[in-house]
């Protein structure tokens, strides 16, 4: 009857941690209100808008005034019609509901992922939330994040085959793959990993016919060609879909931009000013340590762990994929040889959820999480009052636009289609460069075809650009305030 007792305290217990990670995420989630702040996320609303009223998909770049006739590809569609429709069922509090759940969706793919590849609860959850810390609040929540979701799955089903020696938990991946290459590009990071996968695996196959496999590396746990077979199934499955093959070629279009990298901090590497920072670095080193703790050490995870490390290193937004890998293997090694603990039930996580939403509902009503607080919230970051001002004063196009703004615009005045946006794989390094120079007010300003084509601009006060035209002679100030400047044309 005591055991009993203590085992029914014990699951309590855990349901009561599940429920406060879940709240704990949400609640950040209400307070710092990131769905409505990222700059790319009204473009993405806007072209999951035109998909629903055009029952098509975009092959050109839509809403540009400088590059809409260039080729483009909506290959983030899965993220963006579930996001129109959310702001068309409860306007800007359906876009923050929205980021909220995928926030918490992200959590508890982490969670679970640990949890089945360690079998012991506590350890899922203590690495979870480090994780969380590292990188979960970096960024707003946006493609990327359904992708680290679906990377947790299929870093599950790669572990769990090499621990089980079962092939046949692989053939699971190409459905991940058709799903996940129509949300986000990102997907090559998870064919990356089953790439490694089966080639580690048959280098060790081939070590070991000729006697050269080191003692000091685990034996190869699965077949050399299914692996192999599964592998160019992802690839397939990853064709289907409106884009086709030609999600291929935005990669490798992805592959050779440079510009992007001066200009977008999340994009550029670690500067270690962050205290999140510390905690990816610190994870990478546990992973490190917990491979060569072991007697002898995993080729496939070592060759992960490094590959992680060389992405997230290099580029700040990439944290999430060093952080994953790194808890999953640290979970994998502490998993080892111990008895699993019971699993979450059905009914263990409904009742989990009743309690999350409940209080949840709570804490957004606490925390002024609602459609007046996020209206304020998005004025006081973009140029919201500047838009109205020129709604009622209408001034001649075309616009010339902020980098960051892009986006808002397209979804805020659509009738001024924009000379730039957050779509960097559509207007490519050159233009890319231009806006950059231009917005520094470098000389070559002057000669920016874009500006001087513009009968209207709007920027953000905050770059010199936006101070050197008080002074030119070809534009006339008709528009400030705390946040954007507004010029018109002297024609």
């Amino acid at each position: 009857m005591h055991d009993l007792a203590e085992l029914f305290r014990l699951k309590i217990v855990r349901l009561f941690a599940l429920t406060a990670l879940i709240v704990g995420v949400g609640t950040e989630g209400f307070l710092k209100k990131l769905s409505v702040l990222d700059p790319d996320i009204w473009w993405h609303l806007s072209v999951g808008d035109w998909i629903v009223q055009n029952h098509a998909f975009p092959h050109t770049g839509l809403f540009s005034r400088t590059a809409g006739n260039r080729p483009w590809m909506a290959y983030s569609w899965g993220f963006e019609v579930p996001l129109a429709r959310a702001y068309d069922w409860f306007s800007f509090l359906g876009i923050g509901l929205f980021g909220t759940l995928v926030t918490i969706a992200v959590a508890l793919a982490i969670f679970v992922m640990l949890h089945r590849i360690s079998g012991r609860f506590w350890l899922a959850w203590i690495l979870s939330i480090t994780a969380y810390a590292a990188f979960l609040f970096n960024i707003a929540p946006r493609p990327l994040f359904l992708s680290v979701i679906l990377f947790c799955v299929t870093l599950t089903l790669l572990f769990e085959a090499q621990r089980r020696k079962r092939v046949q938990l692989l053939y699971w991946l190409p459905v991940v793959f058709l799903i996940w290459a129509n949300i986000h590009i990102q997907f090559v990071y998870g064919l990356a990993a089953v790439g490694l996968l089966a080639g580690v695996n048959l280098i060790q196959a081939i070590a070991i016919r000729f006697r050269l496999h080191p003692r000091l590396l685990t034996a190869p746990s699965l077949p050399v060609v299914a692996p192999f077979v599964v592998l160019g199934s992802c690839f397939a499955a990853a064709c289907v879909g409106p884009y086709s093959y030609h999600l291929y070629e935005q990669v490798f279009a992805y592959s050779q931009s440079k510009i992007i990298y001066r200009m977008i901090i999340e994009l550029q590497a670690l500067s270690f000013k962050y205290f999140n920072q510390y905690f990816e670095l610190f994870l990478a080193i546990g992973a490190y340590f917990a491979l060569g703790w072991r007697q002898k050490a995993d080729p496939f995870k070592l060759a992960l762990l490094i590959l992680a490390s060389i992405f997230a290193f290099r580029t700040w937004r990439d944290a999430w994929f060093l952080c994953v890998v790194s808890v999953a293997i640290i979970a994998a090694v502490a998993g080892e040889k111990r008895e699993a603990d019971e699993p979450v039930g059905l009914p263990a996580w409904a009742g989990v959820a009743v309690a999350s939403i409940l209080l949840l509902f709570l804490v957004a009503r606490n925390t002024d999480f609602n459609t007046r607080a996020l209206d304020r919230t998005i004025s006081s970051e973009y140029p919201v009052d500047a838009v109205n001002f020129l709604r009622r004063n209408p001034v001649g196009g075309p616009i010339y636009n902020s980098f960051d703004w892009g986006g808002f615009l397209i979804f805020y005045m659509p009738e001024y289609p924009v000379s730039i946006d957050g779509r960097t794989d559509l207007y490519g390094d050159a233009m890319d460069e231009r806006y950059y120079s231009t917005q520094e007010a470098e000389p070559s300003y002057k000669t920016d075809p874009d500006l001087n084509a513009a009968g209207v601009v709007i920027l953000k006060n905050k770059f010199p650009i936006s101070k050197m035209l008080t002074t030119d002679s070809r534009f006339r100030l008709i528009y400030q305030d705390n946040v954007a400047t507004v010029f018109a044309r002297n024609w």
